[in-house]
């Protein structure tokens, strides 16, 4: 089988798996009671949220098993890992809201320090299976690559994953907002990995793309499950970990650019109000300022996701 036949099979694999398993998953999760509340900040809209089935990232796991298996090497393995370990991290916070019975979870230095223990393995894992990019250089464009010590390369690799995990779980506050603007990053990391020859990334990302697009069926507006944290940051940690493998961390805050503005808004947000007393935005993440400039959720939605589509291909031109 030709590698691109093996990648169209994987796709098509996960896509329809996702799509079967997504509506038993629904109706286990309602029987359950494994239900959404709306965040008691959010705008008065969200309010019709509560009660929908959340948890549903853990279809993405299926992915990134599926993606694994199809090519089983050892940058596929640190990605799935680094997956699988920050949407247990994201479950064990879903779990502990829905039994609290409101939308307040693990507090955010434990999830924090949790994402780092996760980043570190991660790290440990894919040393050795870096291609030419990663430890002796963190960026590569028109052929010049940035070239640092081990240290540096540590440090970056760890504040990439870190930030870039918690910047998707940030985003995902609308129906198909995050699901929708991961979609442009993946596709690019996992361009670079078959640029580059670390094509376990590829296979992963495209596994987990297929899965996304899938879950999209299910989270597009009005959304029938949410991913919750168990989804989010493990598509924050998967993302992350493909651009340490391809030694493209610089690039992140580009093509991951919205997930990066959400993640300033709030920065900028707790800063300006903690020195000033004022907020510079209505409502932070950045979502929520243009919903509550009047915008439907639909619009703030689809244009993040254009966006995101946006900056990935200059991206794209940065490293062709």
């Amino acid at each position: 089988m030709t590698p691109a036949l093996s990648l169209g099979s994987l796709f098509a694999v996960v896509l329809v798996a996702t799509l079967v398993l997504g509506r038993p998953m629904i109706a286990f999760m309602q029987r359950r009671s494994v239900r959404q509340r709306a965040y008691e900040d959010a705008p008065k809209t969200h309010a019709v949220k509560t009660g929908t089935p959340t948890m549903g990232g853990v279809l993405f796991a299926l992915a990134l098993l599926l993606g694994y298996v199809w090519h089983p090497d050892r940058a596929a393995a640190a990605i799935a890992f680094a997956g699988l370990g920050c949407g247990a991290i994201g479950a064990v916070d879903d779990l502990v809201s829905i039994r609290k019975g409101r939308n307040r979870g693990l507090r955010a230095r434990t999830k924090l320090l949790a994402t780092v223990f996760v980043a570190v393995g991660f790290i440990a894992l894919v040393q050795g299976a870096l291609e030419p990019a990663a430890r002796d250089s963190i960026f590569t464009v028109a052929g010049v690559a940035l070239r640092v010590p081990y240290w540096v390369w540590y440090a970056l690799s760890l504040a990439a994953f870190v930030a870039t995990t918690h910047a998707v779980n940030l985003t995902d506050g609308l129906d198909g907002l995050a699901a929708g603007a991961i979609l442009p990053p993946l596709a690019v990391f996992a361009w670079l990995g078959w640029r580059i020859g670390a094509v376990g990334v590829t296979y992963v990302d495209v596994a987990v793309a297929a899965g996304t697009i899938g879950f999209l069926a299910y989270n597009r507006h009005p959304a029938r499950v949410i991913m919750g944290d168990t989804g989010a940051l493990a598509l924050g940690g998967i993302l992350a970990a493909g651009a340490v493998v391809t030694g493209t961390h610089l690039l992140l805050p580009l093509v991951g650019g919205v997930f990066a503005a959400e993640a300033l808004s709030v920065i900028l947000q707790v800063t300006s109000f903690k020195l000033t007393r004022k907020r510079i935005f209505r409502m932070s993440p950045l979502h929520h300022h243009f919903e509550l400039g009047g915008w439907p959720e639909t619009t703030v939605t689809t244009r993040f996701w254009a966006a995101s589509a946006l900056l990935s291909l200059a991206g794209l031109a940065i490293v062709r």
